[in-house]
């Protein structure tokens, strides 16, 4: 670890380190969303530009791991914000609801779901997107298996449930729903979408057991 710097207030470890970089690089995203400089966090912090390079190589890394330590926070607040309901339904419904009504004002994990941090390109569906959606839906206290959702079902829904907050954060309408409203309007559309797809599957299974007994 550099001792040098740091507003007379040396860290610790590597790891008060890394945090107090990433909580200054946090402020920045807040201020100027992604586009944030290396220098400027080390200004920040009192330090060169070197000793922030020795723990992120660059700006993308470093926006990379403020964006997930922020996502990895909203998940768990969300997670368990949803724990006990076992209703699909219910649990998509106010899943999206919680996130709209919080995404606003949270720039970092707006940058975590729309930023490839690895192809430096923009897009809802991001690999982090997913990932932190997947690991959600999995977690949550929805027997999927049961409804007959397998793991690559559980992506597809995903991508479908990230494509509606990107348009309702693209515009939220006139005026924005909220509250019991923006539940309403969510479970109107998305319990046929679930009912069928689920309905289907039962179908089928019902069917592949029909010709083993045949």
């Amino acid at each position: 670890m550099r001792t040098h710097g740091w507003g007379g207030a040396t860290p610790a470890s590597d790891d008060e380190a890394i945090e107090r970089i990433l909580d200054a690089a946090s402020d920045a995203i807040d201020e100027r969303g992604a586009d944030i400089r290396i220098a400027d966090v080390a200004r920040t912090l009192g330090v060169s530009r070197q000793t922030v390079y020795n723990y992120f190589p660059g700006t993308s890394s470093l926006l990379e791991a403020a964006a997930t330590r922020s996502a990895m926070r909203f998940v768990q607040r969300l997670t368990e914000h949803l724990a006990h309901i076992s209703d699909p339904v219910d649990a998509l419904v106010e899943c999206l609801a919680y996130s709209l009504e919080w995404l606003p004002g949270d720039k970092h994990v707006q940058l975590m779901l729309v930023h490839d941090f690895t192809k430096a390109s923009t897009g809802v569906t991001s690999e982090m997107g997913f990932k932190f959606g997947h690991a959600l839906l999995a977690g949550l206290d929805v027997d999927w298996a049961q409804l007959g959702l397998l793991a690559s079902d559980l992506d597809d829904l995903v991508e479908y449930l990230l494509r509606i907050l990107q348009s309702f954060m693209i515009d939220p309408g006139r005026p924005p729903r909220t509250g019991e409203v923006l539940r309403a309007y969510l479970r109107r559309w998305v319990t046929p979408v679930l009912i069928a797809e689920t309905s289907e599957r039962r179908l089928d299974a019902v069917g592949r057991l029909s010709s083993r007994l045949r």
